[in-house]
């Protein structure tokens, strides 16, 4: 059955025959029967197929979303098997948000790999609600996330804080001005937000909340590099983590618009899945637990 999942997953992931008969080193015949007697055993028909493609059926759809759980659940019983009598090393599959994914994620790494240079990791980078579902599907064996979120199913544990200013480009009018900024300033500016279910985006309605207002003018990026890049063009005004501006901020390139609700707080959090933990995983969270390697990260930020 493990043999059918995984020939069934890579037609559906390429959509051809050929394609997936080269990637597994088997003959095209050999795929179709794989295929066959796995729709046999399941009853009904998952692929529709032509000449030029093969898509799933919605029975194929629901399968195969399952299929993926069950080879990833699958791979790492193994490692976890293996872990009992090796050194620690292996796969391991890592989710983070934006913020922590791209500013600090990376020294992370290069930290435990340069202890644990046989843990081989792959990192997801996505906004919070992306992260925690791909957790929750074992699609990653941890996630990294920002704000708050919430499931029965998952184990959500915050482990450090970051601070989120409010900046915009040095001749922007705001930033020349002397004095005290109105908050009904702010509400007339052109604002520049993540995408629903970011944890940026989440940190930035609050913000507006707890300032009494709703901006008249909003520009939705999916990116904090675009984001930046559009600030720092005049292009309007943004919330951002300390972790993501600070370099900008240190050669001049964003201001910090100060008001007296800000920086606003909030945690990230390690998001787990599965009660059970392999050595590779074992080291990466200690990793992150360990308060003197996070501000050394911090300090070089």
């Amino acid at each position: 059955m493990d043999q059918q999942l995984n020939v069934f997953v890579t037609v559906a992931e390429l959509g051809n025959f050929s394609r997936a008969a080269e990637k597994l080193h088997m003959t095209q015949p050999a795929v179709s029967q794989y295929i066959q007697s796995f729709e046999g055993a399941m009853g009904i028909k998952l692929l529709e197929r032509n000449n030029k493609f093969v898509c799933l059926t919605q029975a194929g759809e629901i399968v195969y979303h399952h299929a993926k759980e069950i080879l990833s659940l699958h791979s790492k019983m193994h490692y976890l098997i293996d872990d009992l009598t090796n050194k620690t090393s292996g796969p391991l599959s890592i989710g983070a948000s934006y913020t922590f994914g791209e500013y600090v994620l990376p020294h992370v790494i290069a930290k435990m790999q340069g202890e644990y240079p046989m843990i081989t990791p792959t990192i997801m980078i996505g906004n919070t609600k992306e992260i925690a579902n791909l957790v929750l599907g074992h699609q990653l064996d941890v996630g990294i996330i920002e704000g708050e979120f919430h499931d029965k199913n998952l184990s959500i544990e915050p482990f450090a804080e970051d601070s989120l200013y409010l900046v915009a480009s040095p001749k922007h009018r705001l930033v020349q001005k002397n004095g005290e900024i109105n908050l009904s300033e702010l509400e007339d500016e052109m604002w520049i937000v993540r995408e629903n279910g970011s944890g940026t985006r989440e940190v930035t309605e609050k913000m507006f909340r707890l300032c009494g207002f709703t901006p008249k003018r909003k520009l939705e990026f999916g990116s904090t590099q675009l984001i930046k890049e559009s600030v720092e063009a005049g292009l309007g005004i943004s919330l951002l983590s300390y972790w993501a501006v600070r370099k900008e901020c240190s050669i001049g390139t964003l201001k910090v618009i100060k008001i007296e609700q800000l920086p606003m707080k909030r945690k990230f959090s390690i998001v787990l899945r599965s009660p059970f933990q392999t050595k590779a995983l074992s080291v990466f969270l200690e990793l992150l637990k360990e308060h003197d390697v996070i501000s050394d990260l911090l300090r070089k930020l």
